[in-house]
C-alpha cells in the first residue's frame, strides 16, 4: 500500500511530504504513548497517533517510520510540521478517531509488523 492510499482510506488531508506518497508501506502502529511505540514497535511504517508535540516526530525518527497519521482532527503546529519535513515523514490528519483509522487500514491489508 501507498502513503497515498493510507491518506484516502483515513480521508487524510496531507500536511507536508506529498512527494513521498507513492513510497509504500506494509506496516503501522497506533498509540498516544511513545514510550510503548519505542519499547514495542518494531519494524511499523506508519504511526497513527493524536499526540501532536515535536517528540512524536523524534520517535517516528528514530524508528525509521515513513509517516504520522494524526487522528481526532488535530493539527500538528510549524515545529512538529518543520521536524518530519527535514527527515522525509510523511504529515497527514484525519477527523476519525484512532480506532477507525486503525481499522480501516487493516482491514484494507495494512498489517501491525512482527
Amino acid at each position: 500500500m501507498t502513503l497515498r492510499e493510507v491518506a484516502n482510506i483515513t480521508q487524510a488531508q496531507i500536511i507536508s511530504g506529498q512527494e513521498l506518497l507513492d513510497t509504500e508501506v506494509i506496516s503501522a502502529c497506533g498509540s498516544d504513548m511513545m514510550s510503548d511505540v519505542l519499547a514495542h514497535v518494531k519494524n511499523q511504517s506508519v504511526l497513527v497517533t493524536g499526540l501532536i508535540n515535536p517528540q512524536v516526530v523524534r520517535t517516528a525518527l528514530m524508528m525509521d517510520m515513513k509517516c504520522i497519521c494524526f487522528v481526532r482532527g488535530k493539527i500538528p503546529d510549524e515545529k512538529v510540521i518543520e521536524i518530519a519535513s527535514e527527515n522525509n515523514i510523511v504529515i497527514m490528519a484525519t477527523n476519525i478517531t484512532m480506532f477507525e483509522a486503525c481499522g480501516k487500514l487493516f482491514s484494507r491489508g495494512l498489517r501491525g509488523g512482527d
